[in-house]
């Protein structure tokens, strides 16, 4: 164990060498970081190194003290799984120009504060007959209606964090069924995500999935219907399976993951780099709380208490998110 773990630390500092060269000659300057959607997904990247550093930091004090295999093995897991995440975000950049050839494309750092300020949430929605049909420029209405459904759904999940974290504290036993609210969510999801295809647009269902962007709004609702099914017997006890318990955080750090590779097909660079710094922080969210979530499964009982407090609030941090989500 600690001849593989003086292994891994050079590794890892191989990584991170390269990672600060690359970054230098691809990024060319700090206000690309946050200037360009490039600069968003390699600061990803860097979070969730940093994610990786901080278990691999556990291993590496554990084997030179008094560590157990299944601590060992559940901390590997956590890290196998958010480096896939690592590689899902490399993916992601190559559909991206470097940012070091977008000199003239930055986006101001006043814009993008002005698009991040938070402000109350929009619960009104236009009519779907007041919707532009794709390939047509957006109006006002087609960014109110995506504003409407971010942020109602990030209530919902923002509701289940707080009810997950309340439920943790023991003293109200009704609220383990938070994760039947993932039964409305998706409801809610499958019938808003995308208004110009079915049930409310003129295209088709198996007519809509030749878009990318609709076909990944597809495969979340399946994935927030298996969070209810089975978080929801976990947590009230009618499963005990630890394959069942599984699940849940696989799906939520799958979600996370497919988060990173979520493309909106934009032309506009700036509007494609408002839409990555709402994506990221959504998807290392759910990466964090899906692993923190695991962590708490896998651990033995003793070394369960910190990634017990970390999934719920970073759960609730994804409806906050959602709940701040802006396009105009």
């Amino acid at each position: 164990w600690k001849r593989f773990s003086a292994l891994a630390l050079a590794s890892a500092g191989v990584l991170a060498a390269a990672g600060i060269a690359l970054g230098y000659f691809y990024v060319g300057q700090p206000q690309a970081i946050y200037g360009t959607a490039y600069g968003v997904m390699v600061a990803a990247k860097v979070v969730l190194f940093s994610m990786l550093l901080v278990l691999g930091g556990v291993n590496y004090f554990g084997v030179r003290g008094k560590e157990t295999l299944s601590r060992l093995r559940a901390v590997g897991e956590a890290e196998i799984g958010i480096g896939f995440c690592v590689i899902f975000a490399a993916a992601s950049l190559t559909s991206q120009p470097p940012a070091v050839d977008m000199k003239s494309s930055i986006v101001p750092a006043q814009t993008v504060v002005e698009r991040m300020t938070p402000r109350v949430p929009r619960l009104s929605t236009p009519s779907v007959k007041d919707l532009t049909l794709p390939g047509v420029e957006r109006t006002r209405n087609d960014f109110e209606w995506s504003e409407y459904n971010h942020h109602w759904a990030g209530l919902v999940v923002l509701s289940m964090g707080l009810f997950a974290v309340l439920a943790k504290t023991g003293y109200a036993a009704w609220a383990r069924n938070w994760p039947l609210l993932f039964v409305g969510l998706g409801i809610f999801l499958l019938l808003r995500a995308d208004a110009d295809v079915w049930p409310l647009g003129p295209f088709g269902f198996w007519e809509s999935l030749r878009s990318a962007e609709v076909l990944q709004h597809r495969l979340a609702v399946i994935l927030v219907f298996a969070f209810a099914a089975f978080e929801w017997g976990v947590q009230t006890g009618r499963l005990t399976s630890m394959r069942t318990a599984l699940v849940f955080p696989a799906v939520c750090a799958l979600g996370g993951a497919l988060l990173l590779t979520h493309s909106h097909s934009l032309t506009n660079v700036k509007e494609e780099l408002l839409a990555e710094l709402s994506h990221v922080p959504l998807a290392i969210f759910g990466i964090a709380a899906g692993w923190a979530r695991w962590l708490e499964l896998r651990l033995p009982p003793a070394d369960r208490r910190v990634p017990a407090a970390i999934w719920p609030v970073c759960f609730s941090m994804v409806g906050v998110v959602l709940l701040l989500y802006r396009e105009m």
